[in-house]
């Protein structure tokens, strides 16, 4: 899960049918014979809202939780630590409890694997060194290559003009030497491309604001070369001294590789209900390398695993549609995916998508994504105000957050479907005003131990798990029960590129980094 950044606060004072499937790339199915719950489709009470959020119990997801754990530590032998990141045992065996716990209920849900390829990135080793100097903020961009030969290579700093988004930014004089280059309109992945084709040795981005930069390169390519990215604050000084043509010496190093895997989401679709018009919900199954994931996100993904196994006892009007995505810590490849493969028809039935991700947050906030008709797909703010009337109705209060790409939403908004969702926090701080609102601690982030080895069953808030996993329940329920009232959706490519374009231009994030 990525940072998420508070900018509003509100609130009250107060402490599948195979046609789902349809894509260029189908999942696997599975309709096997298991135990499942009493009685048929017909004769089962429809969902109602407080009955299925009277379902779920903080003990269980607890229970839940400490499983989930136990998976992560069969990663150590190969890892060294308890860990879910995609290709590892931890990662496999918690594919494997999700589908066997959907086993239970095989005559109420249409399941299976959609196998897709993942790129992985790990930086074992880096050191930028400018003018003998190590700079605080020179960080290696995600996904990218070493430098050659897992080797220190030394050259100049060479000033790349304007933001280096063409060929002709980068002078002759970058060829054999590191190329310095401005944040700016284009995705680090183009300049560090452009960059090698010109022949640099590697790149450094450096940011047009004081803050360092957290980037990816994104899809790797063969033109990639080692790239850094820098704090404004930082690279000031140089850019000045470049500008007035001082010659400044410089060695990037960077041990990494780049992998590709084949990794599994899985997709549940209820039997029953109008196969046409789905509500659809995810969270996702990996977690980062360095920690077994159980907040980040084991709390959404199993949230979603208890309400799909409570729902199983009601009969539906409108198909339900449960997503575990793979590798969203990776980028968001798997709901990138999914979305993309979907043909236009199929795209259409998704009548609205949430998502779920962080939900247990120890020092939490409870967060709305701050979706707006104005610039995301119409029906987007209705499910917002769904979350607003609940947190209000409970007496809890909430605050929103922006919706900017850093989460499994960001595929679905840029295909048109209108989406949403609620999380409690990464590594923002919470402030004074929040802690007022949600209690904890202001100063403090929201997840301690947000992509760290200490993300284990220590690090939820049952309080919140259970409050947010309830929520979750009743947003399945409303919706399963009828979308009166909801936008319908449209395939018109003129309203589609508008309820989506000024998205596209204000979104720099994809997944927990900068990609522009």
């Amino acid at each position: 899960m990525p940072r998420l950044k508070a900018i509003a606060l509100h609130g009250l004072a107060a402490a599948v049918g195979v046609s789902a499937f349809a894509v260029q790339q189908k999942p696997i199915l599975h309709d096997q014979q298991a135990q499942a719950p009493t009685g048929t489709h017909g004769d089962k009470p429809l969902v109602d809202s407080e009955a299925l959020q009277d379902t779920i119990k903080a003990d269980n997801l607890l229970a839940r939780a400490k499983h989930l754990y136990k998976i992560a530590k069969l990663s150590e032998d190969k890892f060294g630590r308890p860990t879910r990141v995609i290709g590892s045992p931890g990662h496999e065996g918690t594919i494997k409890y999700i589908q066997k716990a959907l086993n239970a209920v095989s005559d109420y849900y249409t399941f299976g694997l959609q196998p897709f390829s993942a790129v992985s990135g790990t930086v074992f080793e880096s050191r930028l060194t400018i003018d003998d100097k190590l700079p605080f903020t020179a960080y290696p961009m995600s996904l990218t290559p070493p430098t050659k030969n897992k080797e220190p290579a030394d050259g100049n700093l060479v000033l790349v003009s304007n933001e280096g988004c063409n060929e002709e930014d980068y002078p002759e004089a970058v060829s054999g030497h590191i190329a310095f280059i401005k944040r700016g309109v284009c995705p680090f992945g183009t300049k560090s491309e452009l960059a090698g084709k010109a022949g640099a040795i590697a790149a450094v981005v450096y940011n047009y604001e004081d803050a360092p930069v957290g980037g990816t390169l994104g899809t790797p390519s063969k033109n990639h070369v080692a790239t850094f990215g820098l704090s404004g604050r930082e690279a000031r000084p140089y850019v000045e001294r470049l500008e007035t043509g001082k010659t400044i010496a410089a060695t990037a190093y960077i041990d990494a590789v780049v992998n590709q895997i084949v990794t599994n989401n899985i997709i549940a679709q209820t039997k029953g209900g109008d196969q046409e018009n789905c509500v659809m919900l995810g969270g996702h199954s990996d977690s980062v390398g360095e920690g077994p994931g159980i907040n980040d996100d084991g709390s959404g993904s199993l949230a979603l695993l208890e309400v799909a196994l409570n729902l199983a006892n009601f009969s539906v009007n409108n198909c339900v549609r449960f997503a575990w995505w793979s590798a969203e810590e990776e980028g968001l490849l798997g709901s990138d995916h999914y979305v993309s493969v979907l043909a236009p028809e199929e795209n259409k039935k998704i009548r609205l998508f949430m998502d779920y991700d962080m939900l247990a947050s120890p020092n939490f906030a409870y967060q709305v994504y701050d979706a707006r008709d104005a610039v995301n797909p119409v029906g987007s703010q209705a499910l917002r105000d769904l979350y607003v009337d609940w947190y209000t109705k409970h007496g809890l209060n909430y605050t929103f957050i922006p919706f900017d790409g850093r989460s499994d939403y960001d595929g679905f908004i840029r295909h048109g479907i209108p989406a949403g969702g609620i999380a409690t926090g990464a590594e923002g701080i919470k402030s004074r005003a929040e802690a007022r609102m949600f209690g904890g601690e202001y100063g403090v982030p929201y997840d301690v131990c947000y992509h760290e080895l200490c993300d284990d069953i220590r690090n939820l808030n049952l309080t919140a798990w259970e409050i947010n996993t309830k929520l979750v329940a009743h947003s399945v329920a409303t919706f399963a029960t009828s979308f009166d009232g909801f936008p319908k959706r449209t395939l018109d490519e003129e309203q589609l590129f508008a309820a989506t374009n000024m998205y596209r231009e204000q979104t720099k994030y994809h997944g927990d980094k900068l990609f522009v």
